[in-house]
């Protein structure tokens, strides 16, 4: 009970945060039905919560995405399974690449998420590098604009899941149709 509250409570803070990065604490505890007392019991301050929403983050969606690499499949079977993993991850994925994408990040790569960061970060764009060598992805763009895209669709099907625009089981087919066309598979 006390962990699946303390889960909650990081999962909430990790929707709320990928909307709004300057979101109180209260509203957190509001949306993950706590109050702001019990969310302290858990998390002293904002830092701590974030700290432990980056760890639950690198967690999570670095073993999705790197099952969704190795995987046995083809190469583009692998990279929709990737896109697939990332959208799975939804919130946590997007807000992962928000914070190491923002202004005010002081990215440091004795960072344990800073490391899990640059690692798939990499471990991507050598994936796509590879495509790009097998003829899959177009030449004309860079990988490191892949990933930008990559980044872009999964953070659109979030939105429209969020926002209920899109329903759940068109959302992946959507954002593969979408992102296979634009690096010209």
């Amino acid at each position: 009970m006390i962990q699946d509250t303390k889960q909650r409570i990081v999962d909430t803070a990790i929707a709320v945060f990928n909307d709004d990065q300057s979101a109180p604490l209260e509203k957190v505890a509001e949306k993950a039905l706590v109050t702001r007392r019990t969310l302290h019991r858990y998390f002293k301050d904002r830092s701590e919560l974030l700290t432990a929403c980056s760890k639950d983050i690198r967690k999570r969606c670095s073993e999705a995405m790197a099952a969704a690499l190795d995987n046995p499949g083809d190469s583009l079977s692998r990279l929709e399974q990737l896109l697939y993993a990332a959208i799975d991850c939804g919130a946590k994925y997007a807000f992962f690449h928000k914070l190491h994408n923002s202004d005010t990040h002081d990215h440091h790569s004795t960072n344990d998420d800073c490391a899990a960061y640059e690692a798939m970060y990499r471990r991507f764009l050598q994936f796509v590098v590879h495509l790009q060598d097998q003829a899959i992805v177009s030449k004309h763009v860079t990988a490191e604009w892949v990933y930008c895209f990559f980044s872009g669709v999964v953070n659109t099907a979030v939105k429209a899941d969020h926002a209920g625009a899109v329903a759940k089981m068109n959302q992946k087919q959507f954002a593969w149709f979408s992102f296979s066309r634009g690096i010209g598979i």
